[in-house]
Formats: structure tokens, C-alpha cells, sequence
């Protein structure tokens, strides 16, 4: 049938280039080489979805260079639809830099200063394609700017209407959101009131929320875990997945 959803889910958002480096151990001033990879939650969502088996999609933008081409060819390879990434030409795509110090310190630096994701606005949500999917997942990280917060609830509009579920991994990153310097790239947790209302306000409208004990925090704005959950509930019934890094995942039914 003309309407039924040819892909599983669409993913929106960030979407960088990662250069890890590759002395394990070293601080990142040492670090003397390098392994490239596509990066940004909602990206890594893509292809990993991709990877199970289930057919995903991308909207995001990336810039009309090297790297840019290198995240849509490898998009292609890993069998996620590029229907949805737009090229800007005025600006260079997401470049991030990061090391793994030791077991507790993971230095990153991002470099986002006017890239092409965050340029990301209303004009590039294709209602068509957002209509292609079961489902959409958008995330935290691009609530923090007007025209990419503006262009993700475009896109769950489209979604809601049509009755398909929202998913949304709240993805924090207090430097993203102006509450760290360059160098606190690594930071995943800054209590802020204005982070918390904001984000408040679009987990109404979510099915399903995700996120590690620190985003769960934000969210529901204690650094209390279960009284983070219960605030959650509150406002919203959708189901949670709490991430607990090595205890394993938790979900939360409505």
C-alpha cells in the first residue's frame, strides 16, 4: 500500500566524524594517532539498528567535504537511508576528538563551532519521509538550539499525527548545551533548571524515553535515581529505559 513504512525507524540529529585515538592509556596531548568513525547518538542509532537487521533512516546535515562524503558512504555501506541528510555547503560537518585516558577518564573535545548539524532546521524535515517510518527517535542534544529544536518537533508533529510512536534518547551533554568549556567535552552531568524544563516539555510527548542514570537525573530534576523516574512519570506515560552502564538496562513500564 501507497502509506505503509518502508523503514523501521528514523533517527535525527547530531552526526560528526569521531577520531579516537588509538594509545589506550595515553592523555589526549599524547595521543599520536587516530581511527575514524561516524558519530553522534543518532547516527550510531542508525547504524546500529541497521545492524540488527532493521531498516533505519537518518535526518541530519552533514558538509559538502571529505568528511561529509565519508559519513554518507558509510551510512550507504552500513545499509541506512541518506534520503534524509542534507549537504550544506557553507558549513564543515562535526568533527569530535577523544581519548581513553584509563578506566574513569574518557578526555573528548568537540568541534561543533557553526557545523553543518547544528545548522539543522525545519527546512530539511520531509514529511514524506518522515511518514516512511515506524517510528522516530530524536534527541536531547538538539532540543539545546532553536532551529534544530524547531526542526525536531516538526518532525514529531508529522509523527504524532500520523500515529507513529516517538522516541527520544535524551542524550546529555552539558557542553552542548553551554554549561561546560571546550575542554569538559567528557562532562555528563551538570545540574541545570533550564535543561530540565526544557526537556521536561518534550517528554510529554514522547513514547519512549532513554537514557543513563545521569540523563534520567536531568529529566527529572533530582540527583535522586528513583525520585528522577517517579518525576518523570508525572508528565509522562511513556515507557523508560534506564541505561546503568555495567549493571545492565532497566525498563520502566507506563
Amino acid at each position: 500500500m501507497k502509506d505503509t513504512p518502508v523503514l523501521d525507524v528514523i533517527t535525527m540529529g547530531r552526526c560528526s566524524v569521531d577520531l579516537y585515538g588509538q594509545q589506550i592509556g595515553s592523555r589526549l596531548e599524547d595521543v599520536a594517532s587516530f581511527a575514524k568513525s561516524v558519530g553522534g547518538s543518532p547516527s550510531n542509532i542508525a547504524i546500529g539498528t541497521a545492524r540488527l537487521g532493521l531498516k533505519s533512516g537518518l535526518i541530519t546535515r552533514v558538509g559538502d567535504e571529505q568528511m561529509g562524503r565519508f559519513v554518507i558512504e558509510q551510512m550507504e555501506r552500513e545499509g541506512v537511508s541518506t534520503r534524509g541528510i542534507a549537504i550544506d555547503k557553507q558549513r564543515l560537518t562535526s568533527l569530535v576528538l577523544l581519548s581513553v585516558e584509563n578506566d574513569k577518564t574518557f578526555p573528548l573535545i568537540f568541534y561543533r563551532d557553526n557545523c553543518a548539524d547544528s545548522a539543522l532546521d525545519e527546512s530539511d524535515v520531509d514529511e514524506a519521509f518522515v511518514l516512511s517510518a515506524k517510528a522516530l527517535l530524536v534527541t536531547g542534544t538538539h532540543f539545546a538550539r532553536a532551529n534544530t529544536s524547531a526542526a525536531q518537533k516538526k518532525a514529531m508533529a508529522i509523527a504524532k499525527k500520523a500515529g507513529r510512536p516517538v522516541v527520544i534518547d535524551i542524550d546529555y551533554r552539558p557542553n552542548l548545551w553551554g554549561l561546560a568549556g571546550h575542554a569538559a567535552g567528557e562532562e555528563r552531568y551538570i545540574k541545570s533548571d533550564m535543561v530540565t524544563q526544557h526537556l521536561q516539555a518534550i517528554l510529554a510527548d514522547c513514547d519512549l524515553i532513554v537514557g543513563t542514570e545521569e540523563e534520567v537525573h536531568i529529566a527529572g530534576g533530582t540527583e535522586d535515581t528513583l525520585d528522577a523516574l517517579r518525576a518523570i512519570r508525572t508528565f509522562s506515560k511513556g515507557v523508560i529505559v534506564l541505561k546503568r552502564r555495567p549493571h545492565g538496562l532497566r525498563r520502566l513500564p507506563q
